[in-house]
């Protein structure tokens, strides 16, 4: 029975008894974190606090293998974040994210501004442990491994690393916590009634002009009479796509740039809905037109794009009029419906609606793939090339002895690949459920190991006055940038109070408050105002705890 006692006792770093050791860890943390308190669950991150109580109680793993395991579970998870948001990451600059992520910096901002003030004037002097509160307090994962990292390569002790996590720990528990209590904070402050802003959005949705529009209109207009597509196009200077015809003799026809419009024609046009009313003006009024179930052959149908070949190809290049007597009119995006206009390149994953007879629909569909099979194969020459680049931009010295690292540069890397990877041929997609389980066998990896290693002095760190301090200014690091930004946010910029509890939860990176807010208010607008600040966040986290350590260590 000395085999059971090797594997399951402390004391052992056999290679099966290291498995052992992270399967139970990494299993019992992901279980107990499932378990909900007031609604609200610590998710994998209870990973760390199983590690932490193994290692207390004497389980070791060779340092060796901890530190691989550790740092490549921190590469995974690190670069199947940047994949993630990468392709948000620069459209969340545009109009109407702009605000909302200079909120977010301002938040970041103060996180630090607290940090130096606590190190400067404060009972902490020891920068790594201040840093992993920080991390700790802002729920933000990521940072604490970029920091560990850093302070690795400067002082190439364990010890600090170590610290780190201790101070992280202690810190996020109430960091979660303190998140939610700032949202209580700023709706008390403004007597704000949920009910009510999700009244107002709804309003604002039914009234917004940004997502595409189908109209079916009945030409009246005599000034039109004669006039072909193309010259429409002169007349209403905005994108659209009229993607059938049924001609006052009631034939059904895909047009191209040359068809002709005679009057009593009906036009099936895609356009933006703020220009619905370009159309009405210029050709005549609405008309009810069940095209579906008109028997002709003329089929609306979605194609799926995997063939890598089109990854990154313009829309207008595939001719899908001449080379297949098709319209194209919408492009369905992670679920988000694009104007079919001729510059749009098309990505792996993309949607295509099409309007035509059902042989040319299946031609085209043969040609761009159409298969569902190929999008579930993970794209690994990508995720490892990606990896290897990442690491080589992590170890280029950008000045006063700073580095990107192994969490900066794949994170780098990851952004540009899945914004620009396919000019260089490179396939980007990965499906949700394959992503998803890169990310989260990443960080439980991570967290598994930065708990062992913390756990032989993590009740002397903590347990104490110098622990006690650590909670106290992660509870203050947590709650005063967040109640300020949130008072800015509705007194001075007017944000509906759901977008704030998003634009909370995504400075923070966290996802216990995002569920929160989503389960409180039944609403899809912190979601989204939480996905337009995520990923400008999590690169400045990622930064500035690096920085700091970089500046003070």
């Amino acid at each position: 029975m000395d085999w059971i006692t090797d594997l399951i006792f402390p004391g052992n770093t056999s290679i099966a008894s290291t498995l052992v050791l992270y399967s139970f860890v990494i299993a019992a943390g992901i279980y107990i974190g499932k378990v909900r308190i007031a609604g609200v669950s610590l998710g994998v991150t209870f990973v760390l606090f199983v590690g932490i109580l193994m290692g207390h109680f004497g389980y070791t793993v060779d340092s060796n293998i901890l530190k691989f395991v550790r740092e490549f579970g921190l590469i995974l998870f690190i670069f199947a974040i940047g994949i993630q948001v990468g392709p948000g990451f620069f459209s969340s600059f545009k109009k109407g994210g702009v605000t909302l992520n200079l909120l977010a910096v301002l938040g970041i901002s103060l996180n630090v501004v607290i940090v130096v003030c606590i190190y400067l004037f404060g009972n902490v002097h020891d920068i790594s442990a201040l840093v992993g509160v920080m991390s700790g307090a802002v729920t933000n994962t990521p940072g604490l491994a970029a920091a560990q990292q850093a302070v690795s390569q400067i002082t190439n002790s364990p010890e600090q690393a170590n610290l780190m996590a201790q101070g992280y720990a202690a810190a996020y528990p109430l960091g979660v916590i303190g998140i939610i209590l700032s949202m209580f904070v700023v709706k008390a402050v403004f007597r704000i009634n949920v009910d009510d802003e999700i009244k107002q959005l709804e309003e604002e949705h039914d009234s917004s002009q940004l997502k595409p529009d189908i109209l079916d209109i009945r030409v009246t207009n005599k000034l039109i009479e004669g006039k072909t597509l193309l010259e429409l196009h002169d007349v209403i200077t905005c994108n659209f796509v009229v993607s059938r015809i049924m001609t006052k003799d009631n034939q059904i026809i895909i047009p191209k740039s040359s068809t002709t419009i005679s009057d009593g024609d009906i036009l099936h046009i895609v356009c933006s809905a703020q220009d619905s009313e370009r159309f009405h003006s210029v050709l005549g009024p609405d008309c009810e037109m069940d095209w579906e179930t008109t028997p002709l052959p003329v089929y609306s149908r979605r194609i799926l794009v995997t063939n890598s070949q089109f990854n990154g190809v313009a829309l207008g290049s595939l001719r899908l009029h001449n080379g297949y007597k098709l319209n194209a009119t919408r492009v369905n995006r992670a679920g988000v419906d694009l104007l079919a206009s001729p510059s749009l390149r098309l990505q792996m994953g993309d949607r295509i609606t099409v309007v035509g007879n059902i042989e040319d629909i299946d031609r085209l569909a043969s040609r761009l793939g159409n298969s569902m099979k190929r999008l579930n194969q993970p794209n690994l020459i990508t995720i490892f090339v990606g990896i290897i680049f990442g690491i080589i931009l992590g170890s280029i010295n950008l000045g006063f002895g700073m580095k990107l690292g192994l969490a900066g540069g794949p994170l780098v890397v990851a952004i540009l690949l899945s914004r620009f990877g396919y000019k260089f041929k490179l396939v980007t997609y990965t499906s949700s459920s394959a992503s998803l389980l890169l990310r989260e066998l990443g960080i439980c990896l991570f967290l598994a190991s930065v708990g062992i290693a913390a756990g032989k002095d993590f009740a002397s760190a903590v347990f104490n006055e110098t622990g006690m301090w650590w909670v106290i200014w992660g509870f203050i690091i947590t709650v005063v940038p967040l109640i300020v930004v949130g008072l800015i946010a509705r007194g001075k910029n007017r944000i509906n109070f759901l977008s704030i509890m998003g634009l909370i939860s995504g400075s923070y990176t966290d996802p216990p408050a995002l569920a929160y807010a989503n389960n409180s208010t039944a609403n899809d607008a912190p979601a989204v105002a939480y996905s337009t600040v995520y990923p400008l966040t999590m690169f400045l986290r990622v930064v500035a705890a690096q920085a700091l350590v970089l500046i003070f260590a």
